[in-house]
């Protein structure tokens, strides 16, 4: 299949590209590498992304900007970042893409952890979490043509933790997130959320057969 993926270049994107590259044709979007660059801020810029990338089978979605602080401490920009960024702009990748997914085809957007297990100081991205899934729960009610949507929802991931100075035994390296995001791609899905941490233990199974699309 041609699979985009946007965040290719970021921490869960690049082991995640890697391992769908085995077996898949992998179009690498970043903000600014990769084989294109896009601005999820911009439905502009998401347009013209996949006007020049042309159809594809699937769309992974990594985009993630939110802001973790306490809620007393949230401005209104805080929030309109949160939603501008990881909620939105995943959004608009399935809205636009819908004109360029092939039938059949797939949106996998991430969520994270904190969707279900909430902290102090998660509110903003607790809400564009939950926003999210419930975006995909409603939307794979309207999908034409046989496509599908889900989620999935990661854990803490090592390689963040460890940049953040954070307890690292608490997360799960970036590289076993691939069967999370291979069942949504490959499978027959729709509609859900999958917690990444149920499909870590997973081996990544053989390419399906069949010709490419």
């Amino acid at each position: 299949m041609r699979i985009i993926v946007v965040g290719a270049t970021g921490t869960i994107g690049r082991p995640l590209a890697a391992a769908l590259a085995e077996r898949h044709e992998v179009v690498r979007v970043g903000n600014r590498n990769g084989d294109y660059q896009v601005d999820a801020t911009d439905k502009g810029s998401i347009e013209r992304l996949f006007r020049a990338v042309g159809p594809f089978a699937a769309l992974v979605s990594l985009v993630g900007g939110a802001r973790f602080k306490p809620v007393g401490e949230l401005s209104d920009e805080d929030f309109a970042f949160s939603l501008r960024h990881k909620l939105m702009g995943q959004i608009n990748l399935v809205r636009a893409g819908l004109a360029h997914v092939r039938d059949g085809g797939s949106f996998t957007l991430t969520s994270g952890v904190l969707s279900q297990e909430p902290m102090p100081g998660s509110s903003a991205i607790t809400l564009v979490n939950r926003g999210l899934e419930g975006f995909a729960r409603a939307a794979a009610l309207e999908m034409p043509r046989g496509v599908r949507i889900n989620v999935v929802s990661p854990p803490w991931v090592t390689e963040t933790l460890e940049e953040m100075g954070w307890d690292t035994s608490i997360g799960m390296p970036a590289a076993k997130l691939a069967p999370a995001y291979l069942e949504c791609i490959e499978g027959s899905r729709n509609g859900e959320t999958l917690d990444a941490r149920q499909f870590s233990r997973r081996s990544v199974p053989p390419p399906p057969a069949g010709p490419p699309v």
